[in-house]
């Protein structure tokens, strides 16, 4: 029987790999794949589907990797207006952390199977992580950037919601059913939240 570990310095170091990826991605997409809003909403926003799975992975360490990912790489490396305003862009990259949350919390609450063993599973999958995890974060976001700049809601929220649901669709499930089962016997897999 597998014992349950004790979170550890491998679980920093975890996390600090974990926040540098997500950094990368979250830049890397609003850099070049800039929708609108000052460069912070992108159209194809890669870095969300990897907050997800790291955070479905390693707990609340993928989770706080993606809050970090998103307030760095896609707000203060890109946008100045966040720079300028750093108290918003702490609350805007709460969007970043509701996106990977909400499938964290669905998940373990429902005893989803990350392998997606049944179609329950892919349901609870698609409903938490790809609609409705989406959703509240671009509804998040676009409010927190009405509160620093005009913009147009409707676009921002669209463009921020549209872009994330159709890149989870296509890579949560499948990095979910091929990658989980080799990630489930790593030492640093996390069946709950912190351990």
């Amino acid at each position: 029987m597998k014992k349950d570990h004790e979170p550890t310095y491998s679980f920093v170091i975890l996390t600090f790999i974990l926040i540098v990826i997500n950094t990368l991605f979250a830049w890397i997409s609003v850099t070049f794949f800039p929708a609108i809003a000052g460069g912070v909403v992108s159209w194809a926003y890669i870095a969300v589907a990897f907050m997800i799975l790291f955070t479905l992975w390693y707990g609340a360490y993928g989770a706080i990797a993606a809050y970090v990912g998103t307030l760095v790489g896609s707000g203060f490396l890109v946008s100045v207006t966040l720079v300028n305003n750093p108290v918003i862009a702490l609350i805007w990259a709460i969007a970043g952390l509701l996106q990977a949350l909400i499938p964290l919390v669905a998940v373990r609450s429902f005893e989803v199977n990350l392998t997606l063993a049944n179609p329950r599973d892919l349901t609870y999958i698609l409903l938490f992580g790809v609609i409705i995890n989406n959703l509240i974060g671009a509804a998040w976001a676009t409010w927190t950037l009405s509160l620093i700049e005009t913009v147009n809601m409707v676009s921002v929220f669209s463009a921020w919601f549209i872009g994330n649901a159709i890149v989870c669709l296509v890579l949560v499930p499948l990095a979910l059913k091929f990658l989980t089962p080799r990630i489930e016997k790593h030492r640093l897999f996390v069946k709950n939240y912190w351990n």
